[in-house]
């Protein structure tokens, strides 16, 4: 592989990571309320004045425990949406459980495409079986020894 095909692979795999982290960005946070949901999180539309209050000052995008009239509730908020995935202490503790499972399985299908890809590569483009960088293996010492047992040259080299 040149250098010029060195250089136009890591743009494509940059411009390909950018458009995933900002994809990622959005599809976030709809997996996190399908989470949410999944785990007994219940939907909530804040009427009163205090709870749209309170919806606003949340951190977007995480689950944050919340104190509410006398009781203490996690909160995913969606301000866009003018909702909230409230859930109590059970409902959080399996969702922080499947996110990271989540989590872990996201990582698993990364580490088996970067496999993949790894595994597809132009071996010639590092110089093949042959060797690294134009180097043949003999260059490196391995073929600078006749036949195994010696064949008489006293462990010289091909002749």
């Amino acid at each position: 592989m040149n250098m010029k095909m060195l250089l136009t692979s890591l743009n494509f795999l940059a411009v390909t990571t950018l458009i995933a982290v900002a994809a990622g960005c959005a599809a976030d946070l709809k997996s996190k309320e399908n989470v949410a949901v999944a785990c007994g999180f219940k939907v909530i539309t804040p009427v009163k004045p205090s709870q749209v209050a309170l919806l606003s000052t949340l951190p977007k995008d995480k689950v944050t425990l919340t104190a509410y009239q006398g009781g203490s509730y996690y909160v995913l908020p969606d301000v866009k949406n003018n909702r909230a995935y409230v859930g109590g202490q059970k409902e959080y503790q399996a969702y922080k459980q499947l996110r990271m499972q989540q989590q872990i399985s996201e990582q698993n299908l990364e580490a088996a495409q970067m496999n993949q890809m790894a595994a597809s590569e132009d071996w010639d483009g590092w110089g093949g079986w042959g060797g690294v960088g134009g180097v043949p293996w003999g260059g490196m010492g391995f073929a600078n020894y006749g036949p195994v047992g010696g064949g008489g040259h006293g462990g010289g080299g091909h002749r």
